[in-house]
């Protein structure tokens, strides 16, 4: 049975990419940081589908949980066929007012994070047959909005890891990432701000956590020769200025 593993799985994109590559036939390991709740709950659900599932809990923006992280799910996990890096941080902040710690933070969960477990899971990827490694990405590290500077930063990062991992770890892994859109409005936008982002989204309309689950589906079970590429499933915003 192939197995995947998926940082940030308790809401969001995360659990909805759990629940697909569930119901798609993996076996999971699961991490989350401070949704432990909706973690367990989760877990309950894909058991009930007949899947195996683990669950790992740690602060992805202190490097020494995220190499005990890595160690116990190298441990439990062998071989692993997925890693999906979905865990992340996001704020608007005016530039000026950004803080070393702000930056630091920022960083250390959408950059480094995935950097350091893809390190440390690197056995378990190579002893599986086809292996993926999935960042979950944004729009926003290629086409930045204003104050959002250090998560920008961090997502053009991860982007360029994903191109740079793609070659390094050939031809065995694959690596790709996934940038959304706006895929389910946060919960502070109010309606004229969902409004105008809306204005400037081709299909007219956000997306949904669903569409980009699928996504990481189908490049796990139907894209064998895609790697170094970024999806972006935006309903066309970046493909306008």
């Amino acid at each position: 049975m192939a197995t995947v593993f998926i940082t940030g799985a308790g809401i969001r994109i995360g659990s909805a990419v759990a629940r697909a590559m569930g119901r798609a036939g993996y076996d999971l390991a699961l991490h989350a940081h401070h949704s432990v709740k909706s973690l367990e709950a989760l877990a309950e659900e894909l058991r009930g589908l007949g899947r195996q599932v683990s669950r790992y809990s740690a602060d992805l923006s202190d490097p020494r949980e995220v190499e005990e992280l890595g160690a116990r799910v190298r441990a439990d996990h062998p071989t692993l066929d997925v890693l999906v890096h979905n865990a992340g941080l996001y704020e608007r902040v005016d530039f000026e007012a950004i803080t070393r710690e702000q930056y630091r933070t920022m960083l250390a969960v959408n950059l480094d994070a995935p950097f350091f477990l893809t390190q440390a899971l690197l056995p378990s990827l190579r002893a599986a047959a086809q292996p993926l490694v999935v960042h979950l990405t944004d729009i926003g590290g290629e086409r930045p909005e204003r104050r959002t500077a250090h998560y920008s930063v961090s997502k053009a990062a991860l982007l360029m890891l994903t191109r740079a991992l793609a070659v390094e770890l050939a031809p065995h892994v694959r690596v790709n990432a996934v940038s959304p859109g706006t895929v389910a409005f946060p919960e502070s936008f109010d309606a004229a701000a969902r409004e105008a982002i809306l204005q400037r989204i081709p299909l007219g309309r956000e997306g949904s956590v669903e569409d980009i689950a699928r996504v990481v589906v189908f490049l796990a079970r139907e894209a064998p020769y895609i790697t170094g590429q970024a999806l972006a499933v935006d309903g066309g915003r970046s493909a306008q200025l």
